[in-house]
């Protein structure tokens, strides 16, 4: 991403002194004595930002930031004015100028204003980013550039057009949901998707609610019930928190599942299905059917295919995007703009734990939205400093290293070609624990 910043100015002593100070600040810089030398400089690359005296030779400062507008209107364009020029910048920056600054003035005014219009403008060209992401992502719905989530991608189009059924692992508040969506939207068929929360459905009406009924079945039942599997003929059966399933019905599916045929309640009658069914769990499947408090039998019957859902905490990278679809979500269902966030919100809330997952961050996005705070601790870390900015990138990096060798942290060390007593003492640094990374641990509580 471009940050070079162009300084126009024809007097030497003030352009060689403002270029003294933009350069030890550490910026990209180049300077120019007139704005027709700018403009040419201008293709096929436009600067950050552009910094210009007003009384020029040839094209002024205030003909320099009409004829920039026209190239991208959204780039800041600060004006050095002398105080004769102020009600003239005044009414540029009416007219779209980022900021004025009258001469003479201290270089830390200058570099303030150059560092928030730089700002600005990195935060608006990652906005255009992020909206290109979202406008060419395909038919399936599943955001998020981190490794993980790139993978799951592919997965899920590689299995979207199979009939086999899968089991989705992940926190609550993960997106298990989205991710059935995806195999379902992806996969041809003609069908209902139809989604049932296991955890949600008492016990008395479940076999009623999932199988189905005749009538005459129990007391009330006046009248024949198609149950959800048989509404999800042709279509997707999602079971989440399939771990809640009572037992003395688990085996009902299991039936389902391995015959493809069903019985409604108070029915001696099978009846076809043809219906994928997609499992998702928060909770440890292998774990339960060794404690007697799953059917083992229906695990291994699902776990023909696992896909690992990793917690938002895990896949930090994917917070922008993720936000500015949910923002755009809020915007369209409470009838108001997009609101623009901040160098220093992006910062927090990807520097937060989320330990609500996605479906916390939906709650930030609706709460920011609508005008309100948006319900994070304030004691949430906003380092807007570039040493800050670069911990937040290198701690992202060493997460994707450290999913893609399971948590191994001599492997991790060979991918980011670390000695590993530099890694050790970078995930003490970063509260990175490679237990929650390993296989074993698809979805494993927040770091401390």
């Amino acid at each position: 991403m471009n940050t070079q910043i162009y300084l126009i100015e024809d007097d030497i002593a003030v352009r060689r002194g403002c270029e003294q100070a933009l350069v030890l600040a550490g910026m990209a810089l180049r300077t120019f004595g007139d704005a027709e030398s700018a403009l040419a400089a201008c293709t096929p690359v436009l600067p950050a930002v552009v910094v210009t005296d007003v009384r020029l030779p040839g094209i002024s400062g205030i003909d320099l930031l009409e004829r920039l507008q026209k190239m991208d209107r959204d780039i800041p364009v600060i004006l050095m004015t002398g105080h004769g020029d102020v009600a003239m910048a005044v009414q540029a920056m009416r007219a779209g100028a980022y900021d004025f600054i009258e001469k003479p003035f201290a270089s830390e005014r200058l570099i303030d204003g150059v560092r928030r219009g730089l700002d600005k403008r990195l935060l608006l060209l990652e906005n255009r980013r992020l909206r290109e992401q979202l406008s060419e992502r395909d038919g399936v719905h599943i955001i998020g550039q981190s490794r993980a989530m790139q993978e799951i991608r592919r997965t899920v189009a590689a299995l979207a057009d199979t009939n086999v059924d899968i089991l989705i692992n992940g926190e609550t508040g993960a997106g298990k949901e989205v991710i059935a969506r995806a195999l379902h939207q992806s996969s041809g068929r003609k069908g209902e998707f139809v989604a049932v929360n296991c955890g949600a459905l008492p016990e008395s009406v479940f076999e009623s609610e999932v199988f189905g009924h005749e009538p005459g079945a129990f007391t009330g039942a006046v009248k024949r019930r198609i149950g959800k599997i048989e509404f999800a003929n042709e279509g997707t059966l999602f079971l989440d928190e399939i771990e809640s399933m009572p037992l003395n019905l688990q085996v009902k599916l299991l039936r389902v599942l391995q015959e493809r045929t069903l019985e409604r309640l108070g029915s001696n009658e099978r009846i076809p299905v043809n219906c994928r069914v997609l499992a998702a769990t928060k909770a440890d499947l292998k774990q339960l059917s060794d404690q007697g408090q799953f059917r083992a039998d229906l695990y291994f019957r699902l776990n023909v295919v696992q896909i690992d859902l990793p917690p938002l905490r895990a896949r930090l990278e994917d917070v922008p995007l993720l936000m500015l679809n949910l923002l755009t979500q809020a915007a369209q269902r409470y009838n108001k703009p997009v609101p623009e966030w901040t160098l220093a919100d992006m910062l927090r809330w990807q520097q937060y734990n989320w330990p609500g997952n996605v479906r916390e961050l939906k709650n930030v996005a609706d709460r920011f939205c609508l005008g309100l705070p948006d319900g994070l601790p304030t004691e949430a870390p906003t380092d807007t400093s570039l040493s800050g900015r670069l911990d937040a990138i290198e701690a992202g990096l060493i997460r994707d290293a450290l999913r893609s060798a399971e948590g191994n942290v001599a492997r991790t060390a060979e991918l980011l070609q670390l000695p590993k007593k530099t890694l050790y003492d970078k995930l003490s640094r970063y509260g990175l624990q490679p237990d929650h990374f390993r296989s074993a641990s698809p979805t494993p509580p927040a770091s401390s």
